[in-house]
Formats: structure tokens, C-alpha cells, sequence
């Protein structure tokens, strides 16, 4: 219910104004003025509940009055606070001393009992009045500024929401553009291989191929980037993937898996293997004469997950775990979607093969759908 109440900024004043002032009137004025002298007027209460909503409906007028006024600039904003508390303290402070001289002491009686004073009279009228005007205008005061206050950190927090969704949601673009980046480059490989076979007649490869890039690309296109799949369902597409690949390479293509049971249901970013392994059969396996192994392994360990894909190839000079000069996209994209996802809570490190080729390991935190439900 509470916060259904902040989230409804109206119904928040409604209640903040009204509660405020009749917490005013009951304990500040009445209960004070009850402990104080012991004995009040018979129509004192109703008194004091009178003045109460003329107090709160001055003050209504005072928050249209700043509504009116809240763009304005800053020294103007000052400007229409002090003068409207003041003004509003003036008016509040009238009303009060009209229904009392009504009800209780009359204007004619006041002033019988001044002249008994004699001299002390006007300084204790004085006194009297100033005390009361700065009563009345710190009462104004405080509600305006609890109004500005509270109205301030609605904005705050409307800002820090617009903020948090702006962040999300060029996180989120980061990330659709790194995948999506992926895949015009996996296609374009693709296409020029097609392209080789149809050159080279070799049709029933051809036909193999584009059905499954078909597949493929059917599969790529029904997974949001922004989704986590489990690492059995990555390495599902991933046989997609390397079918393609299949047809290039026969059997100078092998695939080893070797992942154990609890890190099948590790969750894990939607195509995060796929460009590894094509970086690893482009880079190592194709560049091999007899082909190559590609193997997939999948670990749990400590809370974390565990990936490592490497090749058998000729490898690559590495400096501080990365390829000097290196121009593509797949390395890079992988490391920047790793680095939007997880922050500091990611590892990505290349290595030698022994005796050859290229390792990549990746450590993330291990998560699964029964984490994120």
C-alpha cells in the first residue's frame, strides 16, 4: 500500500497536506494549548479545527502558486517562496485573530484590557503581534519548504529512473550490436564458401550448405541477443553451425565435447561459442593441411563456469594473452558482450596449445534458470 501511495504523487500530497495539518491542529495547537492552561474556552476545539483548514486551504493556494512558478529560475523560485510564506503567514495570522475576537474576546474587551496596561501596552502589543506573525510564518515556512523538498526528490527520483532506463537500454543496444555484428560476418564466410562450390560444381554441397545456413539462421533469429540460453541449447545451435562447416571440411573436421553434467544447465549468453569456433576453424583448422581438432570443454568450479575452446592448429603469437594485430571481429565482440554482461565478474584469456594451436578460456558466474526465477 505504501508504495502504491508514492508511486501516485497526487494522492502522496493528499495525504502529506491533510495529515500534516490535522496532526497541526490536534497536537501543536490544541493538546499544547490544553496542557498549558488546563482549562480552555467551550469552542475552543472548534476553534482550532477552523483555523486548521483555513490554514490548509492558504497553503493549497500556495502549491498552486509554486506549480505556476517552478520552471522559473532559481532567484525567482526565492522571490515567490519568501513572498508567498510571508503573504500566507499575513493572511493565515488575520483570519485567526478575526474568528477569535468573534468567539472569545472581543475587539472592545482587548482593548479595555490594554488600557489597564497603561505605557507597557503598545510594547507588549507589539510583543505580542510579532511573536504571533513569526509563528504563523514559520508554520508557512516549514510547509513550504517539506512541499519543495518532497516535490525535489520526486524529480530526483524520476531522474535516477530515466537515468537507470537510459543505461539500460544503451546496454542493451550495446549488446544487440555486438551480436548482431556477428552474424553478417559468419554469412558472408558462408556465401563465399557457397559461392566456391557452385563454381566448382559441386552442387549437392552447395544445396547442403545454404539448407543449413537455412537452420541456421532460422535458429539465430528466433534467440534474442539480450537472452541466456543453457550451455546445452548453445552447443545445440552450435552443431548447427558446424553442419555448415562440415560441408567444407569433411572429415579434416573433428569435434570433441567434453562437458560434464552440472554445466549443461549453466546459463550462458546466446551465441557466446559460436565465433570462437569459427576464429578457431578459420584461423587454425583451415589453415592446417590435414585439418584439425576443435574441442569444446565445459567445467563447474567453485561457483563459477568454466569454458575453454581450443584447436590444434598453428596457433598464434600471442602478447599480454592477446594476437598482435589481430583484425577480427569475433575475438573482440565476444570480449566487449563478456565485459557488458558480467563487469569485473568475467575472465577471457587466450593461451598456447600444446604442442600448437590456440586455447581460449572463459570463466563466468555459474547461473541457472532456477538462479534467475
Amino acid at each position: 500500500m505504501l508504495n502504491a501511495l508514492v508511486r501516485n504523487p497526487s494522492r502522496l500530497f493528499w495525504v502529506l497536506h491533510l495529515g500534516g495539518w490535522l496532526a497541526w491542529g490536534l497536537i501543536a495547537k490544541y493538546a499544547y494549548t490544553v496542557i498549558t492552561l488546563d482549562e480552555v474556552p467551550p469552542r475552543y476545539f472548534a476553534y482550532v479545527m477552523l483555523i486548521t483548514a483555513i490554514g490548509a486551504a492558504i497553503t493549497l493556494v500556495l502549491r498552486y502558486v509554486y506549480r505556476f512558478a517552478w520552471n522559473w529560475p532559481l532567484w525567482a523560485r526565492l522571490v515567490v517562496f519568501l513572498g508567498g510564506t510571508g503573504a500566507a503567514g499575513f493572511a493565515w495570522l488575520h483570519a485567526r485573530s478575526f474568528f477569535y475576537t468573534r468567539w472569545f474576546e472581543s475587539a472592545a474587551e482587548m482593548e479595555a484590557w490594554y488600557a489597564k496596561l497603561g505605557d507597557a501596552a503598545e510594547i507588549y502589543w507589539k510583543m505580542t503581534y510579532m511573536e504571533s506573525i513569526t509563528i504563523a510564518w514559520v508554520v508557512m515556512v516549514a510547509w513550504s519548504a517539506l512541499y519543495f523538498g518532497i516535490k525535489y526528490y520526486q524529480v530526483f527520483q524520476e531522474v535516477q529512473k530515466s537515468a537507470l532506463r537510459s543505461a539500460a537500454m544503451a546496454h542493451e543496444a550495446q549488446l544487440k550490436m555486438l551480436r548482431y555484428q556477428l552474424n553478417p560476418h559468419f554469412l558472408f564466410n558462408t556465401l563465399n564458401a557457397i559461392s566456391t562450390l557452385i563454381l566448382e560444381r559441386e552442387t549437392g554441397d552447395a544445396n547442403r550448405m545454404v539448407t543449413r545456413l537455412s537452420n541456421f539462421l532460422r535458429h539465430s533469429l528466433d534467440n534474442d541477443p539480450m537472452k541466456l540460453v543453457t550451455l546445452e541449447q548453445e552447443i545445440a545451435a552450435l552443431r548447427l553451425y558446424l553442419d555448415i562447416e562440415k560441408v567444407r571440411f569433411e572429415e579434416r573436421l573433428n569435434l570433441v565435447l567434453d562437458v560434464e553434467d552440472a554445466a549443461q544447465h549453466a546459463l550462458i549468453p546466446s551465441l557466446l561459442l559460436q565465433p570462437l569456433v569459427e576464429n578457431a576453424i578459420k584461423y587454425g583448422i583451415a589453415r592446417a593441411e590435414d585439418g584439425g581438432t576443435l574441442r569444446i570443454a565445459a567445467r563447474v568450479f567453485a561457483g563459477e563456469l568454466l569454458l575453454q575452446v581450443s584447436d590444434d592448429g598453428p596457433g598464434a603469437e600471442l602478447v599480454d594473452g592477446r594476437i598482435p594485430g589481430a583484425t577480427g571481429v569475433g575475438l573482440r565482440n565476444t570480449r566487449e558482450r563478456l565485459a557488458e554482461l558480467y563487469g569485473d565478474r568475467h575472465a577471457f584469456r587466450l593461451s598456447r596449445t600444446e604442442p600448437h594451436g590456440l586455447t581460449i578460456d572463459i570463466r563466468i558466474p555459474f547461473e541457472t534458470r532456477s538462479d534467475t526465477a
